[in-house]
């Protein structure tokens, strides 16, 4: 096994930091280590905010649903689905932007997921840790206004970096022959499979020194997917001009 696949192995979530500061040219490196992943047809639409302002962390915490790390963190960004430098392009080329297609809602999004992952691979090769917090999408027609973000740019998730404070387990992940299928879907022996796991995570939460559980991810899943999942989602995102069409 290769450095870089232990180190990609060994991920967990931080939340918790050290009072010490990250410096802008690491920022700045980081940033960079993301615009290196792949893009879809060289589109590269993604942009990161990154907020200094304490009365803006303060109010993303809140929004996120109280995760006050989005407060203390040495550094949160926010990672954009972009399209509006596309329509800039256009009109610097006196081309009519067709903008709403879903198709561009995906590719834009999956390019902010590479990016901010590219972005959180490198953080933790510097001894960082990172969490990404979705929990802005909770209020992300707020979010939206208070980063000033224009039509045809969304919040995709935020990411707290910094030194961490904490020293947390990985958390057991699914069996990777439930993940890496051969030639065709066979799920034929997921629910056996999926037992077992129950298992190793509630044997994880059981052992975790903080915020433990009694639950394997069976249960915690259908827990989550019985409730709704961000109705406002949809109408924000028509709102700001993606998937029209």
């Amino acid at each position: 096994m290769t450095p870089t696949i232990e180190l990609i192995k060994s991920h967990r979530s931080i939340r918790a930091f050290k009072d010490q500061p990250i410096s802008q040219e690491t920022i700045n490196l980081l940033v960079e280590a993301g615009q290196a992943a792949a893009t879809s047809s060289f589109i590269q639409a993604c942009t990161v905010i990154q907020v200094n302002s304490i009365e803006k962390r303060q109010q993303l915490a809140t929004m996120a649903g109280g995760q006050s790390y989005v407060e203390k963190a040495s550094t949160f960004l926010v990672f954009c689905a972009d399209m509006k430098r596309h329509e800039l392009a256009c009109e610097m080329n006196d081309a009519q932007m067709q903008s709403g297609f879903t198709e561009q809602f995906i590719t834009a999004t999956v390019d902010c997921g590479l990016f901010a992952q590219n972005v959180a691979i490198a953080a933790e090769s510097l001894d960082l840790g990172i969490v990404y917090i979705g929990g802005i999408r909770n209020k992300i027609s707020e979010v939206s206004d208070l980063l000033s973000l224009p039509e045809l740019v969304y919040p995709v998730f935020g990411m707290c970096i910094g030194v961490p404070d904490q020293d947390p387990d990985v958390k057991p992940r699914l069996p990777l022959s439930i993940v890496l299928k051969q030639d065709s879907y066979d799920d034929s022996k997921d629910r056996e499979l999926l037992a077992d796991y129950d298992k190793h995570v509630k044997s994880y939460y059981h052992s975790r020194g903080s915020n433990t559980k009694e639950m394997g991810w069976t249960d915690q899943i259908s827990g989550m997917l019985v409730k709704e999942a961000r109705p406002h989602m949809l109408p924000f995102l028509q709102k700001r001009g993606f998937i029209k069409r």
